[in-house]
This record gives structure tokens, C-alpha cells and sequence, in this order.
């Protein structure tokens, strides 16, 4: 990672592990800071490699100062090894696995959460979120696939192929074919062809999810619910990016006023975790968002506690 915008003081490499969540094998990216004061928990996109993330989740301690831990937290069956012997798993189940890795790994954690999600990984986000709401104080979606646009024909195409098994099946022959190279390759391959390039090259992970998920995203999000966890909700968007589209950008800002929403213009992509200037640069933004948040927080107890102080005397 590159480091010469980031205090040298607060650099960590992240540490890939590999534990059980529910049985099942589970890849993850961390850092743990010496005396944290919160959790960042980040939900990838797909196709889901979390080493993919390692110059974000570096570059996101670094910006925050290195107050926060924090851990990316692959998929069941998106690893390196074939741990669960090619079973797919419906985003239900995906959903339910990061659920449990907050109740079995930050169940006893003394500080707040706040999740990241990219992509895909932004809808799951806000299912935890209604599901850990009690640990969870903020959840920012990035580039967001959290519903079906129905305008997007990019996406329709990928509906249509998805619902083809044997051409889900040859896919995967070349993607792992793919992965036979060194990781270099393999990383300029993701980015040349598996997202939003050449939606027919996509990579063994990258159709299994979409095989499995695509049909079971809504066409309209839970408005209610976001409407409930405005405070705890914000979004970013690119300029150019099929998967969350400006529509959605704007649906967002029509149904809930409130909620942050910001454009990404830098011409960082859907695919920014591939690149060390993407990474930074949301890395950056992320914890702009992350301070903004608990430093009102913060400002919003006290005044409680001014307020029960005056009421006591």
C-alpha cells in the first residue's frame, strides 16, 4: 500500500486468516488496532476475494487514524481453496454468515460497529443492520447494488446469461483456468474483464452469485426501514456505474432527504478496490463519513448529558 499520504505512525498491514463462521471455511482481511474505538466491519462486492481489499483496509486504518479495527469478510465458497466442495449458497445464506461472524467474532466487543459495503455487499450491510441494530451505529454503502434496475440493459443481459446453467458452468472452467496464473494476472484479468469490462468473461465467483442472487434482489429496497435508519444510513455513488446508477442515486434522495448520498467523479470505478489510487481515495472518503458520524454522535451525548444535568440540579 502506499502510504505517503498517511501518517507513517498509523500503517498496519492487514492479516489474511482463515476461521469457521458457522462451520463454514471463512476467509478474512484484519487489522486490529492497539486500543480501538470502533469496528469497521466490510461486506466486498462480487466476484468476492478479500485480498482484493487489502490496500482499501489498510488505507482505511490509516485514515482514521488508526482508531478503528478492522476486518473484510469473504463469502461462503468465495475462497481460495475449494473449502465447500462447489455448492452454491442464495444470498439468504450469505446474509445469515455475516450475521453470525458478528454474533461468534465482536459478540463480547466493546465498541460500536460501523459497516462498509460494496456493491452487493451494501445490501447484505443493511440487512445486518436490521438484524444487529443494537451494535451497529453506521452503515455506508459504495457503489450500491441494493436493487434491480430494470432500465439497465447491461444488467439485463447479465439476468439473461445468469439464468443459463451450462453457460454458468463453462464460465467457471475459465475462470479457474484464470487462476491457475500469478495473482498480478489474475488481478489484471478482474479488472479488464469481470467488472462492468466484459460482462461474458466474468469470473467463477462473479456467476455463481449471480446465478444464486440476481432474481432475489427486490426492485425496490425496504423505504420504510431505510426511512427508520436514516442516522445510520449513507451512500456513494459513481458517476458511470451500471450496478448502482445514478437512478438509484436519485430514487434514494426522493424517498429519504436525509440520508447522505455523495458522487464519486474521480473516475475510480465500480472496481476501486483493484487499484491502490481507488482505494485511497475511498478510503479517504469512507472515514470522512465514519468521523462526521461519531463526532455528531458524540456532540449529541453530551448534549443529553448536559441536558440530564440541568434537569438534576
Amino acid at each position: 500500500m502506499g502510504s505517503k499520504d498517511l501518517d507513517p505512525n498509523v500503517v498496519k498491514s492487514a492479516n489474511f486468516r482463515v476461521c469457521k463462521v458457522s462451520s463454514y471455511t471463512t476467509e478474512l482481511l484484519e487489522i486490529e488496532a492497539d486500543n480501538p474505538t470502533l469496528h469497521v466491519v466490510v461486506v466486498p462486492g462480487n466476484p468476492v476475494i478479500v485480498s482484493f481489499y487489502k490496500d482499501f483496509v489498510e488505507s482505511l486504518y490509516g485514515s482514521l487514524g488508526g482508531t478503528a479495527s478492522i476486518t473484510a469478510i469473504g463469502y461462503i465458497g468465495h475462497t481460495k481453496e475449494n473449502w465447500e466442495n462447489g455448492k452454491l449458497f442464495s444470498l439468504q445464506e450469505q446474509i445469515d454468515h455475516k450475521v453470525d461472524f458478528i454474533c461468534q467474532e465482536l459478540q463480547d466487543t466493546k465498541v460500536p460497529i460501523v459497516l462498509v459495503g460494496h456493491s452487493i455487499g451494501s445490501y447484505i450491510t443493511m440487512e445486518m443492520l436490521r438484524r444487529k441494530g443494537e451494535m451497529v451505529i453506521y452503515t455506508i454503502g459504495l457503489y450500491p447494488f441494493i436493487m434491480v434496475n430494470p432500465l439497465s440493459k447491461k444488467q439485463a443481459k447479465v439476468r439473461n446469461m445468469t439464468r443459463s446453467s451450462i453457460l454458468c458452468g463453462l464460465m467457471s472452467l475459465m475462470a479457474a483456468f484464470v487462476g491457475l496464473f500469478p495473482k498480478w494476472f489474475s488481478q489484471y484479468m478482474l479488472v479488464l474483464f469481470v467488472i462492468g469490462k466484459r460482462s461474458w468473461s466474468w469470473s467463477n465467483s462473479a456467476f455463481e452469485t449471480a446465478h444464486a442472487h440476481y432474481l432475489k434482489l427486490s426492485q425496490e429496497p425496504d423505504w420504510e426501514f431505510m426511512r427508520k435508519n436514516h442516522r445510520r444510513l449513507a451512500f456513494m455513488f459513481g458517476a458511470h456505474d451500471h450496478w448502482g446508477p445514478l437512478q438509484v442515486y436519485e430514487e434514494i434522495a426522493k424517498q429519504i432527504p436525509k440520508v447522505p448520498l455523495a458522487i464519486e467523479r474521480e473516475g475510480h470505478s465500480h472496481s476501486f478496490c483493484c487499484t491502490e489510487a481507488g482505494s485511497m481515495w475511498v478510503a479517504r472518503h469512507v472515514a470522512t463519513l465514519i468521523k462526521a458520524r461519531t463526532s455528531s454522535s458524540a456532540a449529541a451525548s453530551a448534549a443529553d448529558d448536559a441536558t440530564l444535568a440541568h434537569y438534576a440540579n
